[in-house]
């Protein structure tokens, strides 16, 4: 486990995000005590989209004029 001091953690942030990402921890140290642990989070927390495009092609029928409401004007309670 690597330790870091608070500065150290702001003016280098990119490469100890970068160490993380490979799987390591880092203990925050103020003055030589430790206050915080960063740990990596599991790999499988935010998969991947694998949603193809244009995979939806021909599944949706149109029946009617998409500008025309489905219910007819006698019916909307709005303009009661």
């Amino acid at each position: 486990m690597k330790m870091t001091t608070v500065s150290e953690l702001f003016n280098n942030l990119n490469s100890i995000l970068a160490f993380i990402e490979k799987g390591e921890k880092i203990q925050i140290m103020k003055e030589n005590t430790p206050i915080a642990y960063i740990v990596p989070c599991k790999k499988n927390l935010s998969p991947k989209n694998r949603t193809r495009l244009g995979c939806g092609v021909g599944t949706v029928k149109i029946n009617s004029d998409l500008t025309e409401p489905m219910i007819p004007e006698d019916n909307w309670e709005m303009l009661a």
